[in-house]
């Protein structure tokens, strides 16, 4: 099983970025798939989910920027980026999570620089 981000690079303040978690291995409609990010010094935490029906959730302080979308088709899963602020700066994680068989995965990170 493989997830692996990519899309990351360096913005400027009030940039975009999309990011993309493509998956092989496993079928990520079967998934509740999520993007994670953690900045320096900082513990993981949670940017967007994205339920298997396509339900989502977002951390407070990206609500209004960001939008998580899956296409199940490609088994693929982004993250739109807009308005961005130098406190994005972390690095961002796909994981693909399935409770009910107790499988979850993660990607290997993408790096997401935000210059003022």
């Amino acid at each position: 099983v493989q997830l692996q981000a990519s899309g990351g690079g360096l913005v400027q303040a009030g940039g975009s970025l999309r990011l993309s978690c493509a998956a092989s291995g496993i079928t990520l409609s079967m998934y509740t798939m999520g993007w994670y990010r953690q900045a320096p010094g900082s513990q993981r935490e949670l940017v967007a989910l994205i339920s298997k029906p396509g339900g989502t959730t977002y951390n407070d302080s990206v609500k209004g920027r960001f939008t998580i979308s899956r296409d199940n088709a490609k088994n693929t899963v982004q993250l739109q980026m807009n308005t961005l602020k130098p406190e994005d700066t972390a690095v961002y994680y796909c994981n693909a999570r399935n409770r009910y068989y107790n499988r979850d995965f993660w990607g290997q990170g993408t790096l997401v620089t935000v210059s003022s």
